[in-house]
């Protein structure tokens, strides 16, 4: 007898990844295919609107739990076993997803949901004739929702709502991701709620009129702030935390707020892709929100280059950045460029407190 946990059928991730697999294998019978279903860990992340840095790390989360359980299988980066690349459900596990979710398979002879049928709310009369991919009992539980008129109800933040309308506190972030709410047709407006940017932790610097700095991984970060306490090179030393500071950049207004006003805001990251693309991407939204640009620290990029030009590590999938990405690191661009081209990372944990400790910003 299965000893599957029933509340992992509820993780977005898993949820998502049965979906497709549903969708792929859900009508042939079981033992029909010799080789696993397999997906991309960031397309199911961007299949499953599993985009915020919080949304990422529960799902992280969730899907390390099913490892666990046997009923999936992760391929990890190499020399990057925190990093997930793939995601499979094994053939012998096959069955154990059928019988979590048994509930969903119908029977041949079940009257097919019409969505025409039913008197909707205006803000989603158009699955009249718009498919959304979503399933029917979501779709009754929104629309029974809006017919309470909520409009007079206060904001509150998605997972609260999430769990007041679906008793899921996950549920409402899986479906920001579905044609539901494409071109603006559902918003989190109309269901009074917002999605919440993660906290972001900073320590003080001594150097009031200086920039701040964003660290994008948390040793780099402890290191630079030891740096900055001895030389008060920044205002405030920043964790970006990867992903998450795509939504928490937000947040620099607050810490704007704390030292005494608006500051340049540097940055320094890996040397890979996302490391490039992850502070680009936040910089266009900041100055969208009213906030400065996020610059390169050039004098860190250089020393991390310096250190690692013969010390790069291989990309388990390399990628053709574009060619923007790379003119973000102004003199450093081209021998940047010319690493990843070869297939090549620097992690911006080599340049470390043994070198920091030795070093001024003039050097």
């Amino acid at each position: 007898m299965s000893m599957d946990d029933p509340r992992w059928r509820e993780f977005p991730v898993l949820r998502q990844l049965f979906e497709q697999w549903r969708a792929a294998r859900g009508r042939k019978p079981v033992g029909s295919f010799e080789k696993p279903f397999r997906r991309s860990w960031e397309d199911l992340l961007e299949d499953a609107a599993l985009v915020s840095a919080e949304a990422r790390r529960e799902a992280d989360r969730d899907i390390r739990i099913l490892a666990g359980a046997g009923l999936v299988e992760l391929k990890t980066v190499r020399y990057r076993p925190y990093e997930i690349e793939r995601v499979s459900i094994p053939i012998q596990a096959e069955a154990r997803l059928r019988a979590m979710y048994s509930d969903e398979f119908p029977a041949e002879d079940e009257i097919p949901f019409d969505p025409t049928s039913i008197e909707w709310q205006p803000q989603l009369t158009f699955l009249r004739h718009v498919r959304v991919g979503v399933m029917r009992d979501d779709l009754l539980k929104l629309n029974s929702f809006l017919a309470t008129k909520p409009v007079n109800k206060a904001l509150v933040p998605i997972k609260e709502r999430s769990l007041e309308i679906f008793g899921d506190e996950k549920r409402l972030d899986a479906l920001r991701g579905t044609v539901l709410f494409d071109d603006a047709r559902l918003t989190l407006e109309d269901l009074r709620c917002f999605a919440v940017a993660e906290p972001l932790g900073w320590q003080r610097g001594s150097g009031m009129g200086e920039p701040m700095i964003v660290i994008e991984n948390a040793c780099t970060w402890d290191s630079y702030c030891r740096w900055n306490t001895k030389h008060g090179f920044f205002s405030a030393v920043i964790y970006g935390g990867g992903n998450r500071f795509l939504d928490s950049f937000s947040r620099l207004d607050g810490i704007f707020r704390e030292i005494g006003g608006p500051r340049r805001v540097l940055y320094f990251g890996d040397l890979d892709p996302q490391g490039l693309r992850i502070p680009q991407i936040a910089s266009r939204r900041a100055q969208r929100q009213g906030l400065p640009p996020i610059e390169p620290d050039f004098w860190s990029y250089a020393r991390l280059l310096e250190l690692g030009v013969d010390r790069g590590v291989p990309i388990a999938e390399p990628e053709n950045l574009d060619a923007e990405y790379f003119g973000w690191l102004g003199e450093s661009a081209q021998i940047a460029r010319s690493i990843l081209d070869r297939g090549l990372r620097i992690p911006q944990e080599l340049l470390g407190w043994d070198y920091l400790s030795r070093q001024t910003r003039s050097a």
